[in-house]
């Protein structure tokens, strides 16, 4: 195996262990709110898209432009998939 092969392979091989690999943000979402609810999920992470008028567009609009709030919401959902 050349070192070209090897470099092409291991980032496949290190997201076989990754639970966000192949998970769009939009199911993320949808997976919390179906578990949770606005109102739980609001109080977990206390952001403003979640507790006034919460709705799955504008929830997404803020999350893909805030990394901060997505790290937290991938954060809750790899702790509710690994509870389940």
């Amino acid at each position: 195996m050349s070192k070209s092969e090897n470099q092409e392979n291991k980032p496949l091989e290190e997201q076989k262990n990754n639970p966000m690999h192949g998970v769009k943000l939009v199911e993320v979402l949808e997976f919390l709110v179906d578990e949770f609810g606005w109102e739980e999920l609001g109080y977990r992470i206390d952001i403003n898209c979640f507790n006034s008028n919460p709705s799955i567009k504008s929830s997404l609009k803020f999350l893909r432009k805030t990394q901060w709030a997505r790290d937290k919401v991938e954060q809750l959902y790899i702790r509710s998939i690994r509870n389940k």
